[in-house]
């Protein structure tokens, strides 16, 4: 028999005993140091009963150990999977920016400043603002080439011949429609002589009235050539 076996027995008589003297009347007398034993062999028969179907797993602490250690590493991975997913949402947060930095300079290069210039060159009174009217309605395909797109429908436009209508035709045909847009006076020998001198020197932006067609056609030109 078991050193286990034999406590279980020993409380397990104990108490049979006890139920006996009582059931035939004799009145037992047990010391407080006897009556701690006995509560403690129980409860230690109660607990390991109950820990018998886990011996297999280990003793009570080690079971504990694991279990503190298994939850230590899960909050590691927690903590280093929200570093890894902060350090990725800052990595595309910069590229997204990036990206969009470099739209916006392809889009001035190839959308805004050609507008400024075609408005320019057919005598607008106000380029800035063509620019500002027309430019919503034109995009950057895939290829990087300009397209005009109809206000109502979002399609590309076409001209007369069956091919993608041009900046410069559309800008022709705004301000074809819209004639208050268009400079009345038309250049003279002595403003085209000034125009020219100014257009063959560095351009100071005070001496620009950008009222006139020929002077916001001398800007034009200037931005174009570095001169400004």
């Amino acid at each position: 028999m078991t050193q286990q076996e034999t406590s279980d027995t020993t409380a397990v008589t104990d108490i049979a005993n006890q139920n006996n003297d009582q059931a035939q009347g004799t009145e037992k007398t047990y010391s407080q140091r006897e009556v701690d034993d006995m509560i403690a062999r129980m409860k230690n028969t109660v607990v390991k009963r109950a820990l018998k179907p886990y011996e297999d797993l280990g003793d009570p602490d080690s079971i504990r150990q694991v279990l503190t250690e298994h939850e230590r590493k899960q909050q590691e991975l927690a903590v280093n999977r929200g570093e890894f997913d902060k350090i990725l949402k800052d990595t595309v947060s910069k590229k997204e920016a990036e990206i969009q930095k470099r739209d916006i300079i392809i889009r001035e290069f190839r959308v805004e400043q050609p507008l400024i210039n075609i408005a320019a060159q057919y005598r607008s009174v106000n380029p800035e603002q063509v620019k500002q009217l027309l430019k919503p309605n034109l995009r950057l395909n895939e290829d990087g080439e300009v397209e005009v797109l109809d206000a109502k429908t979002g399609s590309v436009r076409y001209d007369d011949t069956g091919i993608p209508l041009s900046v410069d035709k559309y800008v022709k045909e705004f301000l074809d429609s819209n004639p208050h847009f268009v400079s009345a006076t038309p250049a003279t020998t002595n403003t085209q002589g000034n125009v020219n001198k100014m257009a063959n020197t560095q351009v100071d932006l005070k001496n620009l009235d950008m009222t006139r067609a020929d002077h916001r056609k001398i800007y034009a030109d200037a931005r174009r050539n570095g001169k400004i």
